[in-house]
């Protein structure tokens, strides 16, 4: 609830934040430079030091019900959960029986198809587009050393699944923010998510056969244990017949550690070390996801949220027209940050708003937030995948462009899904 009407001026805590993550990125050529949480850090003191009608101590307060705010603690919760699933799984060689597994049984004349099929596969399972290209990468740059492919179309493909997962996977840090901050079931979300994006998949996966023809390379695969593959597939099967996030991510971790400690991979400290160190791996998006909490709160109270709905819905008339808004608004946001899930973050709160304003149903709001942010994502030759991909591979990001086939797609379904207006009929929402 505002305390004011629409004020512009209460942005500028935002304008600064996005000011200082673009304006180290354009003088510096990287745009990871300056750490993400120190940014939204300034915003937030600059948050504090407007509105001198307030007492510090009742700023102060704010901030912290914004910070504290049910949803963004669950997303916390859940991000931590889902960085100790991740590692300790990968640590008990989760990841690297699944590259082996698919290796085997894709045919050679397949593999960059294979490839698009296996960094969906491992992203989905994993929740992390970089930790799906940078296993992949590699497999993905000898493929086109023994072949005339070029080299940015296989890591474009693995880029392609790597998106393909990381919109998706209920683990993934951006599929966590675009529910919590809609207030919708993961399982729905995914469902309705699911179905506008697999045409892409589909299609994608025949360009790339078509592109490929007359290709043919072999790829050794290593020795394997398909029980390896338990976790993931326990992780998707529990998360798709809607079981809590937590038993599901809980459940991951133990069997994770089970098999590892049968078969040596693990003993209990190392075990314990693992798990730790991959809930300490989100602890950037931990601290990301309280500031911004904190900061939107502010900015919300100050009439800086009412200033925004009012800009972008002033030329909305209909239901279509404030979806296209919400793909638009997550989309720039995208393309400033260079990170989908700051940009769901951050724009999550005012298209929760709109979807309400204009009775979007939440889960069709979470997916637009996800699918446009990973869009863009897979797009960008100055997003983490592409800088990542292209060190790989020894080629310029910009090349990676051409051949990302997926991510165009799954933008092109989005605009399709809002014309039809898919889904023609879901029950009433229910929180997660």
């Amino acid at each position: 609830m505002t305390n004011q009407k629409a004020n512009g001026w209460a942005l500028m805590p935002f304008v600064l934040f996005l000011l200082l993550f673009i304006g180290t990125g354009v003088i510096t050529g990287d745009f990871y430079k300056l750490p993400v949480v120190i940014a939204i850090m300034i915003a937030a003191v600059v948050a504090l030091a407007m509105n001198r009608k307030e007492s510090l101590t009742s700023k102060i307060e704010r901030f912290a019900k914004g910070a504290g705010n049910i949803d963004i603690m669950m997303m916390v919760f859940i991000f931590i959960l889902a960085g100790g699933f991740s590692e300790s799984a990968k640590g008990m060689g989760a990841v690297k029986a699944t590259v082996n597994v698919a290796l085997t049984i894709i045919p050679e004349n397949l593999l960059v198809v294979g490839l698009f099929l296996i960094a969906a596969f491992i992203s989905l399972a994993m929740g992390t587009s970089m930790g799906t290209i940078a296993a992949l990468g590699p497999i993905g740059a000898g493929i086109s050393g023994q072949t005339d492919l070029s080299m940015a179309l296989t890591l474009a493909a693995v880029i392609g699944g790597a998106m393909f997962g990381d919109n998706l996977s209920i683990i993934s840090d951006t599929t966590i923010a675009a529910v919590r901050t809609q207030q919708t079931q993961m399982r729905d979300k995914f469902k309705v998510n699911f179905m506008i994006v697999l045409p892409a998949a589909i299609i994608t996966c025949l360009i790339l056969f078509f592109v490929t023809m007359g290709n043919v390379s072999h790829v050794t695969s290593g020795s394997y244990t398909i029980i390896k593959l338990l976790p993931y597939v326990l992780v998707l099967v529990a998360a798709l017949l809607g079981l809590n996030v937590f038993i599901v991510l809980g459940g991951g971790i133990v069997l994770s550690g089970i098999i590892g400690l049968a078969d040596g991979s693990y003993h209990i400290t190392s075990f314990l070390k693992t798990i730790t160190d991959g809930m300490f791996g989100m602890s950037e998006l931990v601290f990301l996801a309280i500031f911004i909490g904190g900061t939107v709160e502010l900015i919300s109270y100050n009439g800086g949220i009412s200033f925004l709905l009012n800009i972008f819905t002033k030329r909305i008339s209909t239901k279509k027209g404030a979806e296209f808004g919400i793909a638009g608004l997550v989309s720039a946001t995208n393309l400033s940050t260079a990170n989908n899930t700051i940009s769901i973050i951050t724009a999550g709160p005012l298209a929760k708003q709109i979807a309400d304003e204009y009775g979007i149903d939440r889960r069709k709001s979470a997916s637009l937030l996800d699918i446009f942010s990973c869009s863009i994502q897979g797009l960008i030759p100055y997003g983490a995948q592409a800088l990542t991909a292209a060190k790989i591979g020894s080629i310029s990001p910009v090349s990676l462009v051409g051949y990302s086939f997926y991510p165009i797609l799954i933008a092109l379904c989005g605009m399709g899904a809002i014309l039809i207006g898919y889904p023609k009929r879901l029950s009433k929402n229910k929180g997660e």
